[in-house]
């Protein structure tokens, strides 16, 4: 979701975030790929080699994709790293926002890869988590929160419930190379998913007293930042 000026509304907005067009969509249209800048992005600049031992894929696969990611502009080389026989990369940019229902029905294919992709990369990230919550500090493992709340909304109470949460998020700090040396002690990195996931197969299941059911709207994909 975008502001009048075009700007991405929510958390962690401003020049450390890229707006997917055509092209960066179709270039992010694959798991390694949304792997591959989430890594950059968390842990900072790496190489194909160890980036490849942290997917579980061979160094060559994962260079390759690193090269498609650069000219799609969402890695650059970090020359100040690399040297003859070592390529280094970094991520451009932070996070990510894919704004644009009418991107995703000119390109229903890369949107719904890109998706997937995303939602897999998340799941992963909740699993190893969760095989490592036995071992985190005890003042952590208490914090920790998984939750399903079942609710019964009008797209337009949806969309404000998306915006709230966002508005929500904004009033807290984000984790950037810049807040991570300003932040106090004790702060750790903490990630928060959001899913609003509307069922609309379920629609009027469980309402046949309620009177007529009306057409339920089409749904629209809406905005949302990534990662």
């Amino acid at each position: 979701m975008t502001d009048s000026d075009g700007t991405p509304r929510g958390p962690k907005h401003g020049s450390n975030t890229v707006v997917l067009d055509a092209k960066g969509l179709r270039a992010l249209a694959h798991p390694v790929r949304v792997q591959l800048v989430g890594l950059l992005r968390k842990h900072g600049p790496s190489t194909a080699t160890r980036l490849a031992e942290r997917l579980g894929v061979n160094s060559g696969t994962a260079s390759y994709h690193l090269r498609q990611l650069g000219d799609a502009g969402f890695v650059e080389e970090d020359a100040e790293r690399g040297n003859a026989r070592e390529r280094w990369w970094r991520a451009v940019h932070q996070s990510t926002w894919f704004s644009e229902p009418e991107l995703a029905e000119r390109e229903p294919e890369a949107a719904l890869a890109y998706l997937q992709s995303v939602a897999a990369a998340y799941t992963l990230r909740t699993q190893r988590a969760l095989s490592e919550l036995q071992t985190l500090p005890d003042q952590w493992r208490g914090t920790f929160d998984i939750s399903d709340w079942p609710l019964r909304l009008t797209p337009e109470e949806t969309v404000n419930l998306r915006e709230e949460l966002h508005a929500l998020l904004a009033r807290y700090r984000s984790d950037t190379p810049e807040t991570a040396a300003e932040a106090p002690e004790g702060a750790e990195r903490v990630s928060l998913i959001t899913q609003i996931l509307p069922e609309l197969d379920t629609l009027g299941e469980d309402s046949t007293d309620a009177g007529p059911a009306s057409e339920p709207a089409p749904a629209r994909r809406r905005g949302m930042e990534t990662w």
